[in-house]
């Protein structure tokens, strides 16, 4: 696992992120509205030279290996059948 970066809800996601990662970003982030997010920040890590972006009330975004970006709630557990596909 490599650390790649922190960023504050609502900021610019790092560019090295697929588009595809980024619209998810933004689909979460959509969701949040009305709540305080101020203290919040997504961490960005590398597995498998795949991105795993956590925000910090644990909501998940993956990239399976077939390329698929996947959205686990923070109120889910992580196992596969579980997430949403995005």
């Amino acid at each position: 696992m490599q650390l790649g970066t922190r960023w504050p809800v609502g900021g610019e996601p790092p560019a090295s992120l697929p588009a595809e990662v980024h619209a998810a970003i933004s689909e979460v982030e959509a969701q949040l509205v009305g709540i305080d997010t101020a203290l919040w920040r997504w961490t960005l890590t590398w597995l498998e030279r795949r991105p795993v972006v956590d925000l910090d009330d644990g909501t998940r975004i993956t990239v399976d290996r077939s390329g698929a970006v996947r959205i686990s709630p923070p109120d889910e557990s992580t196992s596969d059948e579980d997430e949403l596909d995005f």
